[in-house]
């Protein structure tokens, strides 16, 4: 009994040896086919891809320093291009190629690299010829200097433009090669799939026909176990696998083998299934290895999280690329109107990053020394807690963000800082982002977000990079609206001084009116004046009675002209004093006198005068002068 144990012991044992090898054979090409793939699907996301995005983004960087520094040439206000041509110079393409020449150390093709490096030699030469045309023209004087404006544009015709053509080609070359291997790996990636398909099947069928053998080998002196085990390899070989089985054997050499098929089974069984379901996607199912040896099962999670990982990252990628396009379709949309644009816009960011309040702020700068955020629009916030209040730079989170211009994100909300409210009570949140509204370095406002979920790394940035978008469109809605106000401003102010300059011609044709009734007057006293002139003397003094004017009549009685006695005193040519003093008294009490005087002429001959004096006050400077209006008459009248 022993020797027939011990020779179907033997048989069997050799018929499991061979089963083994044949699943080590499988195993085996099972892990180098998974370990492989790992392998190329870690490169292609690592370098390959990385690379391929990273000299896309240097393509559009070229683009951009062309496009920027034709800007610095043809565009002498646009002080934005030049500083962002700036930045581009001492910041973006220092860290593009500190990127680029990081992914360039992992390439296996040194024909790429070299390409690469005469891409940077030829693009620090093209940043040589732009630094020039930047130091030409930098005041008003350089840009109306014919010669310097001519230099600058043939340099962009001759050097700009030609070189960077050259390196966008050269660049689209290397990124072709790049993508080409990207779809290469993957394509590797499937092939490899493929081939493990095949081998599992070519060794599953041989499996079956070596199970066949077997089988018809040991009819005669196997039984009924050896059936079972028999029936279950056949199922193995045809890729079933079968359901759990309630028999039990001896604890002979049948009964383990018995025993280990049914393990088989099962860890195949397993291993089936988990691999099923990373081949749909689902790369949170549960697997554990038949043991810390399983090289397979170990191999098969090992691939899932390189997988996971990958996926999640696309994941990322997608979530953030699809949320810039709908915030950028809302901003177009929404350009004319910022109380409209900001209820869009906190509404649909609430809902994209999933949180659960938000608010959106907005620098008030009607008054630049009393600049305050405002509320402008949010999403289940407390509205009355802002509605009437202003927040000034630095006061709270919020104006802290103003003043800083950075970001700010807890996870230690303070308490009662805002919560969050439904209908079976608030709460506050657990985390709080409070991202300004910054572009060119200017803030124009704020967002705030709260939620009972923390905020991952890339919807943070998501966030900022959105705020930047929406910061450049305030800034543009607000020029908008200033300069319709402005035109608004402009029609009323034309309006009133139409109505200003219809009420001024009413006005001036009375004025005309009353200055053609004034000039009539004027002509009636100048007619009465001239018959006085021509007819009586006519003497001016001052308030010390010195001759300031007299008429022709008076030089030609008197025979002086007027140089003879201007500044001289009356009395001087006065004969008889007693009519003299009369006169002089009652004009310096301000009254009017007529009366005789007898003056003496240039031959001191007496000449009798009657005169009529009175005083003339000065409003203006406030002084008086005396008028004396006589007529010359006989000896004999005057008595």
């Amino acid at each position: 009994m022993k020797n027939f144990r011990f020779t179907i012991g033997n048989k069997i044992l050799g018929g499991f040896i061979t089963l083994i090898l044949i699943f080590v054979i499988y195993a085996g090409i099972t892990i180098f086919t998974v370990s492989k793939n790992s392998n190329l699907t870690e490169k292609n996301s690592n370098v390959i891809k990385p690379s391929v995005t990273a000299i896309k983004d240097f393509n559009l960087l070229v683009i951009r320093s062309k496009m920027l520094v034709t800007n610095w040439v043809y565009l002498q206000s646009n002080e934005a291009d030049k500083e962002s041509l700036k930045i581009l110079h001492e910041e973006e393409y220092p860290a593009m190629e500190e990127k680029i020449v990081g992914l360039m150390e992992k390439w296996e093709e040194e024909e790429q690299v070299h390409v690469m490096d005469s891409v940077f030699m030829e693009f620090e030469t093209l940043l040589g010829f732009q630094k020039e045309i930047m130091e030409s023209l930098i005041t008003f004087e350089d840009y109306e200097d014919a010669i310097v404006k001519f230099m600058a544009s043939e340099s962009i015709e001759r050097e700009i433009l030609p070189r960077t053509d050259s390196i966008m080609s050269k660049l689209n070359v290397v990124l072709d090669q790049k993508q080409e291997e990207s779809d290469l790996y993957e394509a590797e990636v499937l092939e490899t799939s493929n081939t493990l398909r095949n081998t599992s099947i070519i060794l599953a069928i041989i499996f079956v026909v070596l199970g066949l053998i077997g089988a018809f080998w040991l009819a005669s002196s196997i039984t009924k176990p050896v059936n079972y085990i028999k029936d279950l390899v056949v199922k193995l070989g045809k890729g079933i696998l079968p359901d759990s089985s309630t028999k039990r054997f001896g604890n002979d050499e049948i009964g383990e083998m018995a025993e280990a098929v049914d393990k088989l089974v099962y860890g195949l069984k397993d291993t089936s299934y988990f691999a099923e379901n990373i081949g749909n996607g689902k790369y949170d199912s549960d697997y554990e290895p038949l043991s810390e040896n399983d090289v397979l099962g170990n191999a098969l999670i090992n691939m899932r999280g390189n997988l996971k990982r990958v996926a999640e990252e696309d994941k990322k990628r997608n979530w953030t690329t699809e949320g810039l396009a709908m915030f950028g379709d809302i901003l177009r949309r929404n350009n004319d109107n910022i109380s409209r644009l900001s209820d869009e816009i906190i509404s649909s960011l609430v809902k994209y990053t999933k949180s659960n309040q938000g608010g959106l702020f907005i620098i008030n700068r009607e008054n630049e020394e009393d600049a305050f955020l405002e509320l402008t629009a949010c999403y289940a916030w407390d509205k009355k807690k802002y509605l009437e209040q202003k927040i000034y730079e630095g006061e709270g989170l919020t104006g802290q963000a103003w003043l800083e211009s950075e970001t700010i994100y807890m996870t230690e909300v303070p308490q009662d800082y805002v919560m969050i409210t439904s209908g079976l009570g608030e709460a506050n949140p657990n985390s709080l982002l409070i991202v300004p509204l910054k572009v060119n370095e200017e803030t124009y406002g704020v967002i705030e977000l709260a939620s009972f979920n923390e905020y991952e790394e890339h919807e943070r940035e998501f966030v900022e990079k959105i705020a930047e978008n929406i910061a450049s469109t305030i800034s543009s809605v607000k020029i908008n609206e200033r300069t319709s106000k402005l035109l608004n401003e402009s029609r009323e102010m034309t309006e009133q001084m139409r109505s200003q300059e219809e009420e001024m011609r009413q006005n001036m044709e009375e004025l005309q009116a009353t200055q053609e009734e004034m000039e009539r007057s004027q002509r009636d006293r100048d007619d009465k004046e001239k018959i006085i002139n021509y007819t009586n003397m006519m003497i001016e003094l001052d308030d010390k009675f010195q001759v300031t004017s007299l008429n022709n009549i008076t030089s030609e009685k008197l025979k002086y002209n007027f140089n003879d006695l201007n500044g001289t005193s009356f009395e001087k040519i006065v004969a008889s004093k007693e009519g003299f003093q009369s006169m002089k008294k009652a004009l310096s009490d301000g009254r009017t006198w007529s009366g005789a005087i007898t003056l003496k002429n240039k031959s001191n001959e007496p000449v009798n005068v009657l005169f009529s004096s009175g005083v003339l006050n000065n409003q203006d400077s406030g002084s008086s002068s005396y008028m004396l209006i006589g007529a010359v008459v006989e000896s004999e009248q005057l008595t």
